[in-house]
């Protein structure tokens, strides 16, 4: 019996080896291949693909053409299944992959119909670019064919990949768009309503569009809010019969807020606090060659998005012969996006350019009464094993219909996203831009996502512009509400109602050649007056970042690269420690014993968002509390009369009313549950301290780096047990910095890139890139890169000693 037990065992335990292997080898298929020759019809001259041991490629081709069939090829041997989640993100197709679960996400963006959008408009979108933009097509789809076996997650998901079409590179440009702005104008239509049914002067304080952390490029700072009398307002009356609840507060979107990490919820941590988790994102700064000791301008770059394995960024160097180029070629390192054949963010040699998200307002609604004419479109969205769903989508001439009031009247959205010309590819020519003015040229033709651009050039000039796809309102029609709603305010001097809006990318705000020599930006206000009155106000963030940003570049007169890292590596806790400060007065005199454990382990401020900050971590979550507290009690009543139609709105510019609060404390602004402000704070501690006792009894153990603990995994690790999950995810590594620090950094969330270079020294440049180029778990380049990010040690910007070389032939 033994016997045959052990046989039986060896039989079962070779089956499972059998299986291992030919596991093995199947995702061994979708290797990409890195060494050798190989045929890629449609080229014109041979390419040379060089790759470093980061897995950083450079392209050498004959022309523009050829660079994309190479760089198509690439990007789809390592990225397909990347790329293809971001066309379908964008068209509304990701329950095709994945089933119903992603319906939800499907049915928000096919609402906006922008794959049909796109085949519309795709001459306008494709413009001089349309043959680079067919050699990608082709050499990504020849890449994918390549594959002995197709790309490993649709083995998992049992699918098949769809090929590339030229529409899709569109779509992965609306992909960014969905992910920058806000798709559904949430933030919008919630102050909309609010407004209508709150006292104006609790409105002013909701709306309040600033604080004492301001630091915009023009103009000054807002200031904190100024707090209205006992007549103006009284809170306690107000929220009498309104119980504040949690259910009040935004729940942001992917782009703004930071998830607690699966891993962190599984070592028992307790939700955030709502309203400290905002992490909007990116820095740019940048310095003219009047601060530096050779005459170079130098860019600063951090581009903050949601955190995967592998990053979205695909780091490149493309060479190729261009006649219109200076000297006749191109040369231009930095980040490409898979999907599309350019370089996002980098230098050229002679200009280097870099991004932060602008958040002015990209989108409107509007009132349309009862009997409007209206066209309607069904869109059929494809479900993984269940039949497929029709979606109605009803359009007027502002866009397609969201909702319908009970007197029939209508509610339409506008959004860039939706119009031609949001998307135009002729932002690749930034690559050939020979100076400063060429590259502001190239900027007013751009279709992108309203970006804010700064600019550098061989010269030492330096520069920023609102860069992108903005609209048209003409006139004063940014009514920053309901357009045409019957109480909605007109245009100045005028009766007549909004019209519909085109896009426009050219006569930008800008400021070139600024006399202090510096330029910064981190997504919070940058314009003023008539300017700000046009561009309109998104939800731009909180200027804690950016005035940090700011004084750091003031702080000095001369400038390196190093210099300008670690301003982006920069993690002092300066909003924090005042929150510190009144954590301690709370707790100082307290006869609590839950109180006075917290008190003890908060005695010492190390200043900093490090890792091994036990303070820094505890008035953060006395901060996010406060702020919960006061936020729901404000929003309170307005939660109560709206009821089903309430839409919890985002407040980024929070703490310029809070603040106030706590330093006057007037008894009619307190909110209606609390005898006093002291017994307001005392309630803040005393659910931060049950909050960290839960996570362990000794609260000196409860550091910022176990809470700020890294979760960046391949999509689809969610779906697989715990061994293969880790096996998809990056080292679960503690990290530094937080959203209001230069250093921007979340659990899955934090700066897709850092980048600091100066045209024509690039050998001095610097990048960092979390996680590593490819998507495939057995590539060497899966995470190769990945510490230097976790670190903050220096990358060289351009590539190094090549490791691998593959040649592409003409066939």
């Amino acid at each position: 019996m033994l016997r045959w037990l052990l046989r039986v065992l060896g039989i079962l335990l070779g089956l499972l080896l059998l299986l291992l292997l030919i596991v093995w080898m199947l995702l061994r298929g979708s290797l990409a291949q890195l060494d050798g020759e190989l045929a890629l019809p449609g080229l014109s001259a041979p390419v040379g693909i060089e790759r470093d041991a980061n897995g950083m490629l450079t392209v050498d081709a004959a022309n523009e053409a050829d660079m994309a069939r190479a760089l198509g090829y690439v990007h789809a041997q390592e990225r397909f299944f990347e790329m293809d989640l971001m066309r379908r993100s964008a068209a509304g197709e990701l329950s095709e992959l994945f089933g119903a679960d992603a319906l939800p996400l499907d049915r928000k963006m096919r609402l906006h119909r922008l794959r049909a959008r796109t085949v519309e408009n795709l001459d306008t979108s494709l413009g001089s670019k349309h043959a680079a933009l067919q050699a990608y097509r082709d050499g990504v789809n020849a890449g994918l064919a390549a594959l002995p076996v197709r790309p490993w997650p649709y083995l998992l998901l049992r699918q098949q990949p769809r090929p590339w079409e030229l529409e899709d590179s569109v779509l992965t440009g609306l992909a960014m768009y969905a992910d920058l702005q806000d798709p559904g104008n949430t933030r919008e239509l919630a102050l909309a309503r609010i407004r209508e049914v709150v006292p104006a002067a609790l409105y002013a304080l909701l709306a309040h569009d600033g604080s004492e952390w301001d630091a915009p490029l023009f103009g000054q700072p807002r200031g904190n809010a100024t707090l209205p009398a006992a007549d103006a307002l009284n809170l306690r009356a107000l929220g009498a019969d309104a119980k504040p609840d949690e259910s009040a507060l935004s729940a942001p979107s992917a782009m703004q807020k930071a998830p607690l990490p699966h891993v962190a919820q599984d070592r028992g941590l307790a939700a955030p606090p709502m309203a400290a988790e905002y992490f909007p994102g990116s820095n740019n700064f940048a310095v003219a060659g009047a601060l530096t000791a050779d005459g170079r301008a130098i860019i600063a770059d951090d581009m903050h998005l949601g955190l995967r394995a592998p990053n979205i960024w695909f780091r490149a160097r493309l060479r190729f012969t261009e006649p219109t180029a200076p000297e006749g070629k191109v040369d231009v390192t930095g980040f490409t996006l898979p999907g599309l054949p350019a370089v996002i963010v980098g230098s050229n040699t002679r200009v280097a350019w870099a991004f932060t998200n602008s958040y002015i307002d990209t989108a409107d609604y509007a009132w349309l009464p009862a009997g409007t004419s209206l066209s309607s479109h069904t869109e059929t969205i494809a479900v993984a094993g269940k039949p497929s769903e029709t979606l109605v989508v009803r359009e007027s001439s502002w866009g397609p219909v969201t909702s319908e009031n009970a007197d029939g009247s209508l509610l339409a959205l506008r959004w860039a996203g939706q119009l031609q010309g949001a998307v135009k590819l002729e932002f690749a020519d930034m690559a050939k831009a020979a100076d400063l003015d060429a590259a502001l040229a190239v900027a007013d033709r751009s279709g992108i996502p309203a970006q804010n651009l700064l600019v550098g050039d061989r010269k030492g000039r330096i520069a920023w512009r609102l860069i992108g796809a903005r609209p048209d309102r003409g006139g004063n029609c940014n009514v920053g509400g309901i357009a045409n709603a019957p109480d909605a305010p007109t245009m100045e001097g005028s009766n007549a109602p909004c019209q519909p809006w085109t896009l426009r990318t050219d006569h930008a705000p800008s400021l070139v050649d600024p006399a202090d020599h510096r330029l910064w930006t981190a997504n919070g206000r940058v314009l003023d007056g008539e300017a700000l009155a046009i561009a309109g106000d998104g939800g731009y963030d909180f200027g804690a970042r950016a005035k940090q940003i700011r004084d750091g570049l003031f702080a000095r007169e001369r400038f390196t690269e190093r210099d300008l890292l670690a301003i982006q590596l920069d993690d002092r806790a300066l909003l924090m420690e005042r929150w510190w400060k009144l954590m301690r007065q709370t707790l100082e005199h307290s006869d609590d014993p839950a109180l006075k454990r917290l008190e003890a382990a908060s005695r010492e401020w190390q200043g900093h968002a490090s890792i091994d900050s036990v303070s820094y971590r505890m008035a953060r979550g006395f901060r996010g509390i406060t702020l919960d507290t006061l936020q729901t009690a404000l929003l309170a009543s307005a939660k109560q009369t709206l009821g089903e139609r309430y839409i919890a709105p985002n407040l980024p510019q929070l703490e310029g009313v809070v603040w106030p609060l706590l330093s006057e404390r007037p008894a009619h602004l307190l909110p209606a549950q609390f005898e006093s402000w002291d017994a307001l704070l005392v309630d803040s501690a005393q659910q931060l301290e049950r909050d960290l006792a839960a996570q362990g009894p000794d609260l000196s153990q409860r550091t910022w780096g176990e809470r700020n603990t890294a979760a960046i995994c391949h999509p689809v690790s969610r779906a697989l047990p715990g061994l293969f999950k880790r096996w998809l995810c990056m080292p679960r590594e503690p990290l530094p910095g937080d959203n209001n620090v230069p250093r921007v950094q979340g659990p899955s969330f934090g700066a897709s890139e850092r980048m600091v270079v100066s045209p024509g020294h690039e050998a001095d440049g610097i990048v960092h890139m979390p996680g590593g180029q490819s998507g495939h778990p057995l590539s060497p380049f899966w995470a190769a890169g990945h510490d230097d990010w976790v670190q903050g040690k220096p990358t060289p910007f351009l590539p190094g000693t090549a490791k691998h070389k593959l040649t592409l032939r003409p066939r």
